[in-house]
């Protein structure tokens, strides 16, 4: 495959969540499941990739609120942190916020959630203070 149309396999297959679903279980580490549980987080449904492997997989797959949405329901512990990057803070509505948040199971996720997106929405800081 030349450089080119590799290139386009990638972007095409960062544009579903399929692909993306592929590229974290390519992209896992099982030995870093260890680590990461002991610093407290949740890896029942984790892969073991890194905050910055999670950051270039979103740079590739661009903002997506549909996208965002998909990746989030997949579970998946580092699916769930690339959808809040993924994400586009002008179309989160409150709901969903709620529904998300219902969902957080270990706080790296919660820090990616509220550091990456719920601090960007236009209500965060009614939020806050409700």
């Amino acid at each position: 495959m030349s450089s080119e149309s590799n290139k386009a396999a990638v972007s095409v297959a960062q544009e579903t969540v399929e692909g993306i679903v592929h590229e974290i279980k390519r992209w896992g580490n099982s030995d870093a499941l260890d680590s990461m549980s002991r610093f407290g987080i949740q890896t029942r449904n984790a892969f073991g990739l890194s905050i910055p492997q999670i950051r270039d997989l979103a740079k590739k797959t661009g903002t997506n609120h549909q996208l965002a949405l998909e990746t989030w329901k997949t579970g998946i512990h580092e699916a769930r942190i690339l959808a809040s990057m993924i994400d586009d803070p002008s179309q989160v509505t409150q709901d969903q916020m709620e529904k998300w948040a219902a969902d957080f199971d270990s706080w790296d996720v919660v820090d990616g959630c509220c550091a990456n997106l719920f601090d960007k929405t236009p209500f965060a800081v009614k939020k806050k203070s409700a």
